[in-house]
């Protein structure tokens, strides 16, 4: 099953933006969190041996089978994102501006969500990619986003930066598609899951059948168990 990235992030409306020690914990971390009912998240290129943990989580699937769609974040150059999506990257992300990345992007046919923050950077990534983060979103806050959504109406505005789990509704309910997160997020399995249930609608009807049809023809199988594929 594919859906667009656009599609799986608005529908999660929390992307959890990961900053690990190393690729082992950052894949640890992605398996949890997709066991939890998260299905997209954001690795990033802070993280030593990034591509490595990007490469690992490609392959994992969500709690109910569906494909992990994995971005990378903090990408800021044309090696960088050139080395992500040989990885598998699903979308890429960059906190600023970034020329280079989106040259990459616009040659590929790649997903990019390029960061801004002034209006005029915020809704030249949108016009390009039809999505712009918006960073450092705390300076701004929830009426900063409700003011670019007034004059950026079809943008798919992501605001990441200081936000935490539990003001993530108040910043939806200004606009926001969906909200990164890359702390604060609980370890505990299943006040992780509550969070992920309490936030996240339906994705795509494509999406959705396909789940329900693999669930259905599948009960019990060992190997259809949450974050394995069948």
């Amino acid at each position: 099953m594919s859906c667009h990235p656009y599609a799986v992030i608005t529908a999660q409306r929390l992307l959890p933006v990961l900053r690990s020690p190393d690729a082992d914990a950052a894949v640890h971390r992605a398996a949890a969190l997709l066991a939890a009912g998260c299905r997209a998240v954001e690795l990033t290129t802070t993280t030593p041996g990034w591509a490595e943990a990007v490469r690992r989580t490609v392959p994992l699937a969500d709690a109910r089978g569906r494909s992990a769609v994995v971005g990378v974040g903090t990408v800021a150059t044309a090696r960088q994102a050139e080395t992500a999506l040989a990885a598998g990257a699903a979308f890429l992300v960059s906190p600023y501006p970034a020329p280079e990345v989106r040259e990459v992007a616009e040659r590929r046919s790649a997903v990019f969500i390029e960061g801004g923050f002034t209006p005029g950077e915020v809704a030249a990534a949108a016009r390009s990619a039809g999505a712009a983060k918006v960073f450092p979103a705390h300076v701004g806050g929830p009426q900063f986003i409700r003011s670019l959504k007034a004059v950026l109406p079809e943008a798919l505005i992501v605001p990441t930066g200081g936000i935490r789990p539990a003001e993530v509704p108040v910043w939806l309910a200004a606009g926001a598609a969906a909200v990164g997160i890359g702390s604060g997020l609980p370890d505990d399995p299943g006040e992780l899951a509550a969070v992920f249930a309490e936030l996240a609608g339906p994705c795509c009807a494509a999406c959705e059948g396909d789940a329900a049809a693999a669930t259905a023809a599948a009960p019990g199988r060992p190997d259809a168990a949450p974050g394995k594929r069948p």
